[in-house]
């Protein structure tokens, strides 16, 4: 086997490419109108001392580079069977294996080159002769935590990127070492630091605007060692910018593959002797030896693909790699930066509206569409509310922005408002099939539920839209021939509102409702069924789809991510909990059905205290009923104030009509007061306070402490080393695995 490896910065030389500049004019004359000069100057005479400027360098080695590779390929004719790339060299890689073409790679280069250029706060050093792990403990030992390794070049080569004092400050301690040398390189900034964090950033507005190609050959990531994702390309190349560039274990890796040969395409020689060295002190990898970021690929022809899991159509849908999804959790606990990670990921995200303000939501829908441009694979929950205005509010934002997609929570019936939005716009294709863009995937955990989310839109609904000018002719006589949701998502135990269900019983007899209702109506289009709740292992997931679902639904494991938008306290206290650790309680913004909701119960004390609010609801009719030494116990432990002051703090944000409903009715008025709680816990959990810590309201379900369990004494035990696309991909990689041994030992009985 063949890996073709890309030189990076450093490797650069005046004089480069002078052999080939003349063999690819078209795409010389393409460089200079990117950049906005001579390439071909630049390279060969550097008549103003650029070459070595880091806005110019990598433009330079990727436009060198990428000649290399044609040429190499046009004399030879053989493709390699993996490539790789070291930091600037990735982006040839890429380019090789057909991700971009060159003018797409060098407007890449172009801006990352410019936004690396300007972080000239810092400054790179390479320690020679010791180990990573050498060079790690001697930076704890001397409390030097603000430099970090930048590059791993080979077993005895490391990088090392910080401020220039500290850099300096270092090399002090380090330098009486035996048998070891340090150097302060020549460079304009911190690269793969954190000090290319905003540089990043930057970065991050500009990639996630293209889309990229499928690769044609394996690339070899810099950040993971492994190769690429189709889905995580665009973030791969973002989180580069500020990761170690772990090389020696891309070449163990590539070595583990078998016999393999390396070669270096581009200027100097480099890469040549890092590897040699690496060959000569390092051990292949074995990739089964990796408990969680590489499952055991089972030894068969025709290994099942992550990507083929699930409903082709669902993917196809919504333009995804997997079909894997994430939910949209209570105020923005499902973050802009969650969704974002995800949705480049390939997979399907919601962002959580639930209990934010309206301005708010807009804010994040600008956000979200600054960040992603013209993926379509994100959108927006809707829970449903008891006041219509706000539902009425939010549809409008929705369809003013262009939200596609949408989230549809703690439905018992279809609303006039969800009606509007499922048929505003609704048309046919050229082939006279009727079809909505505004797409609703429900999330049901009742027959009946599921049926009204299958049906059609209520005929009442859709005169009196029409009625109204809400909808036209058109939309009202078009809305009967479709569903009012595409995508159904069978809830089962679940964190947050649950019916308690099973999987195991509900889905099938939901896949048969769906049947009969669709031959009923003659639907062209066939309504996908999904699986959320309890889902927080491979195995969960794996069983999903065997038991046929289009696609997977996950929620609480999400919460313990660095993206997930709640407190670092919060994260610390659900991170290590077992399927045991919660329990289900009243539900706050549905206090008055009885409704419920599932919690952590481990190291707080806010389910008992709900259940006993719920309690004392449904024993007495008003506050005044309630004896004096609940209510003492309940003002004093529970509130920190009397029901006096929270019902004078509530009723500041009562409509006129709610005011009126709930001063002329004592048991409303107690029930809002004790709702006031529950909101109060929730954003208590959300902001972290440390003095309300057994008062808060964490939302999750017994699948983040099956997550746990599975992933404890890995990579990602800590939540500050998870990522929410990461694990939806493992999670996913790991069922493809499962699946396949399952279906192979199948065959063998």
């Amino acid at each position: 086997m063949l890996t073709y490896v890309f030189p990076g910065q450093g490797s650069q030389a005046k004089g480069m490419g002078a052999n080939l500049f003349h063999k690819y004019p078209e795409l010389i004359r393409e460089a200079d109108n990117i950049l906005g000069y001579s390439i071909e100057e630049l390279c060969i005479e550097d008549s103003q001392n650029q070459l070595s400027l880091t806005q110019y360098t990598q433009p330079a080695l990727f436009v060198v580079n990428a000649l290399s590779y044609l040429e190499k390929i046009k004399e030879y004719g053989l493709r390699p069977d993996f490539v790789a790339g070291h930091s600037l060299g990735e982006y040839n890689a890429l380019f090789a294996a057909e991700v971009f073409d060159f003018t797409i790679g060098l407007q890449l280069v172009k801006k990352r080159g410019e936004l690396m250029g300007n972080m000239t706060e810092g400054g790179m050093a390479a320690v020679i002769g010791l180990k990573e792990e050498d060079v790690s403990a001697l930076l704890t030992k001397h409390d030097m935590q603000d430099i970090d390794i930048a590059n791993l070049n080979s077993s005895s080569q490391i990088v090392l990127s910080g401020t220039k004092s500290d850099l300096h400050k270092f090399g002090k301690i380090i330098e009486p070492t035996e048998y070891c040398r340090y150097i302060l390189l020549q460079v304009s900034g911190a690269f793969h630091s954190r000090y290319m964090k905003e540089a990043a950033d930057e970065f991050a507005q500009i990639i996630n605007k293209y889309t990229f190609n499928k690769p044609r050959i394996p690339v070899i990531s810099n950040v993971y060692a492994r190769p690429y994702s189709y889905g995580k390309i665009a973030q791969t190349l973002i989180d580069q910018m500020t990761s170690s560039v772990k090389w020696t274990e891309s070449i163990c890796y590539l070595m583990g593959k078998g016999d393999m040969a390396f070669e270096q395409i581009g200027p100097g020689n480099v890469l040549t002797g890092l590897i040699r060295s690496i060959k000569r002190d390092c051990k292949p990898l074995a990739i089964e030896d990796d408990k969680i970021n590489q499952a055991k690929i089972p030894d068969t022809n025709q290994r099942l693909s992550a990507n083929k899991l699930g409903s082709k159509n669902f993917r196809e849908d919504y333009g995804l790699e997997y079909a894997y999804v994430t939910g949209g959790m209570y105020r923005g606990v499902a973050s802009v930066d969650l969704v974002e990670k995800v949705a480049n990921a390939g997979m399907l995200s919601f962002f959580g509206t639930g209990g934010l303000k309206l301005n708010e939501i807009e804010e994040a829908i600008k956000e979200l569409k600054n960040r992603l441009g013209n993926k379509q694979n994100f959108g927006l929950n809707l829970m449903a509310a008891q006041n219509r205005r706000r539902e009425s509010d939010l549809i409008n934002l929705y369809l003013s922005y262009g939200i596609n997609h949408v989230e549809a929570a703690a439905y018992i019936t279809m609303s006039p408002e969800l009606v509007r939005y499922r048929i505003k716009g609704i048309k046919k294709d050229m082939n006279g099939t009727v079809y909505s863009e505004n797409k609703i995937l429900a999330k049901v955990s009742r027959p009946e539920v599921a049926e009204a989310f299958m049906r059609p839109a209520p005929e009442k609904m859709i005169e009196s839209l029409l009625a109204s000018g809400k909808i036209n002719n058109e939309e009202a006589k078009l809305a009967l021939f479709i569903p009012m949701a595409d995508d159904i998502c069978v809830e089962a135990d679940s964190g947050g509102h649950t019916n308690q269900g099973v999987a195991y019983a509900i889905l099938p007899a939901i896949f048969r409702l769906r049947d009969e209702v669709s031959e009923m109506y003659n639907y062209k289009n066939k309504i996908r069924i999904g699986t959320g709740g309890g889902i927080g292992t491979p195995e969960a997931v794996a069983a999903s789809f065997i038991m046929g679902a289009d696609f997977v639904v996950t929620g609480s494991i999400n919460q313990a991510t660095v993206e997930a938008g709640t407190s670092e306290l919060a994260k610390d206290m659900i991170q290590d909990i077992n399927i045991q650790d919660t329990e289900h309680v009243p539900s706050g913004d549905m206090f008055e059905y009885g409704a419920k909701a599932q919690v952590l119960k481990k190291g707080v004390l806010f389910p008992s205290r709900a259940n006993k609010l719920y309690d004392c609801y449904r024993y007495f009719n008003s506050i005044d009923e309630i004896d004096s030494k609940t209510k003492d116990l309940i003002e004093k432990k529970y509130f920190s104030r009397s029901f006096t002051d929270v019902y004078e703090e509530v009723k500041r944000y009562f409509t006129e009509e709610k005011y009126k409903y709930v001063e002329t009715n004592p048991k409303a008025k107690m029930a809002t007061i004790f709702q006031w709680y529950f909101r109060e816990a929730t954003k208590a959990a959300l902001e972290g306070e440390e003095k309300r810590k057994v008062d808060f309201q964490i939302f999750c379900g017994p699948a983040l402490g099956a997550f746990n369990q599975w992933v404890k004494g890995s990579d990602i035990e800590s939540w500050r080393n998870r990522h929410v696309d990461e694990i939806g991909l493992r999670l996913m990689e790991c069922a493809a695995n499962l699946l396949q041994d399952f279906f192979t030992n199948e065959a063998d009985k």
